[in-house]
C-alpha cells in the first residue's frame, strides 16, 4: 500500500476527517474543562469557535471558487456546499431553507450534546454549534 492508493472513497475519508477533528475538539473542551472549569472553557470554546469558523469558511469559500454572494440563491449553493464539506453522517442532522432567507436545522441527536452530557456538565453548557454557523453567516 502506497500513500498514492490510499483505499478510502472521498465520504469516508472526510468522514474520518471530521470525526477526528470532532474528537480533538472533545478532548481540548475536556481537558480545559479539568483545567479551566466551565465557565472559562465556555468562554475560550466560544471565541476559538468564532475565530475558527471565520477562517473556515473563508478557506472553503475559496477553495471552491465561490466569489461574492450576492442573491439568495448564490448563497444557498455555496452553503449546501459547506455544509456537505464541514459536517459528518454521525452528526445526524440536516436543514432546510423552506422560504426565502431562512434557514432550518433538525437534529435527530446531537453528538455534542450527548458528549457534554456525559461529562456532568450540560447544565452550565453554552452550546458552539449554531455559533459556527452564525459566524458563517456574519463572514
Amino acid at each position: 500500500m502506497t500513500t498514492d492508493s490510499i483505499p478510502l472513497q472521498k465520504e469516508d475519508l472526510k468522514e474520518l476527517l471530521n470525526k477526528g477533528w470532532m474528537t480533538h475538539d472533545a478532548m481540548w473542551f475536556y481537558n480545559c474543562l479539568q483545567e479551566c472549569g466551565i465557565e472559562k472553557t465556555n468562554k475560550i470554546n466560544k471565541a476559538a469557535i468564532r475565530d475558527m469558523s471565520a477562517i473556515e469558511i473563508k478557506r472553503i469559500q475559496k477553495a471552491v471558487g465561490a466569489g461574492q454572494l450576492n442573491t439568495f440563491d448564490e448563497f444557498k449553493s455555496f452553503f449546501d456546499i459547506a455544509m456537505k464539506i464541514a459536517t459528518g453522517k454521525f452528526m445526524k442532522c440536516k436543514y432546510s431553507m423552506p422560504a426565502h432567507n431562512l434557514i432550518r436545522g433538525e437534529w435527530e441527536s446531537c453528538f455534542a450534546y450527548e458528549g457534554i452530557k456525559a461529562l456532568g456538565v450540560i447544565d452550565r453548557y453554552e452550546c458552539g454549534i449554531m455559533l459556527r454557523i452564525e459566524t458563517w453567516l456574519e463572514t
